[in-house]
């Protein structure tokens, strides 16, 4: 069964009416690595890589800050048997400052062929729970009088969220909210505890086939919500032989990066960025680190995906 072209308009008129210039950006936990994190930002990934796939991230933020960023992720999914369904797990935990947030959430992929030249649409959505957590004797707050201080906070709250991916073989377009019900979490510039706007996310990418050796990916991660600056992450990956990965990325106002992967088996992805802020902020920490490994198993007779994404 095939869908008409209206899927692609359709994904790109929802960009077009969500990303407009006063939304701003996210209060979820950022990654340089998106690229290769994807279903973390969209559960219609879910089972895109046509094996059992599970990669986990280590990010350390603004090191040298007492209480900086610090974020750790696992996701697991894989395609059902007849590869229209995909399914998946993602497990976030992020601290900042006293505040301890995890995620868990269950994802499920549904995909459908747009025509016969390999373009497929997918839709997913994700049922999960968000617990926060603040421990108030790690530093120090403005306001020690402030009854919020006073209690330490652990709150668990059901998460909901749903996403759109448009790919062919060489590209590759998506859109997602990550949780549609707000929740509490840690406003660190006000030094407290907030209600979270809904986000959205959109990504996408283009690989160019430069010669045999050698491939150019181009992509972009955009995060918006109400009230916050918007977050643009802008990236561009060479990978050479199927093996090496070199990478830059600039996000926008705030950092650039260096991207270094190695296809270490076929199996097996290695990868590593460091990002170094471009903000006044810049002056008082010695950069951020991001840790990636990706194993992906091979089934019998079922060759890992080729794409670069």
């Amino acid at each position: 069964m095939y869908i008409n072209n209206n899927i692609i308009k359709f994904m790109l008129t929802l960009v077009a009416l969500t990303v407009l210039p006063d939304l701003h950006a996210q209060q979820d936990p950022q990654y340089t690595h998106y690229m290769y994190n994807t279903m973390s930002v969209n559960p219609a990934y879910a089972g895109q890589r046509d094996v059992l796939s599970v990669t986990g991230l280590y990010r350390t933020q603004w090191v040298g800050i007492d209480g900086a960023p610090e974020s750790g992720s696992l996701g697991i999914h894989s395609p059902l048997n007849d590869d229209r369904i995909g399914v998946g797990l993602n497990v976030v935990t992020d601290a900042l400052g006293p505040a301890t947030e995890s995620f868990v959430d269950a994802n499920v992929s549904y995909t459908i062929p747009v025509n016969a030249r390999g373009l497929e649409f997918s839709f997913g959505v994700k049922l999960g729970a968000h617990q926060l957590k603040t421990d108030w004797t790690k530093g120090r707050f403005r306001t020690l009088t402030d009854p919020t201080f006073n209690d330490n906070i652990n709150v668990l709250s059901p998460t909901v969220g749903a996403g759109l991916y448009l790919h062919s073989d060489r590209w590759y377009l998506g859109a997602s909210i990550p949780n549609f019900i707000t929740t509490e979490h840690y406003d660190d510039v006000e030094e407290s505890i907030a209600t979270e706007r809904i986000n959205f996310y959109f990504i996408g990418g283009y690989v160019f086939h430069i010669n045999t050796a050698l491939k150019l990916k181009p992509s972009f991660f955009v995060k918006a919500v109400s009230g916050a600056p918007l977050i643009a992450d802008l990236s561009a990956n060479f990978l050479y032989q199927d093996k090496l990965n070199l990478g830059l990325a600039y996000r926008w106002d705030d950092s650039i990066s260096a991207l270094l992967g190695f296809q270490v088996t076929d199996g097996l992805y290695l990868g590593y960025s460091y990002d170094l802020t471009t903000t006044g902020l810049g002056n008082y920490n010695s950069g951020t680190h991001e840790i990636l490994l990706r194993f992906e198993l091979q089934q019998v007779g079922r060759l890992i995906s080729p794409r670069f994404f």
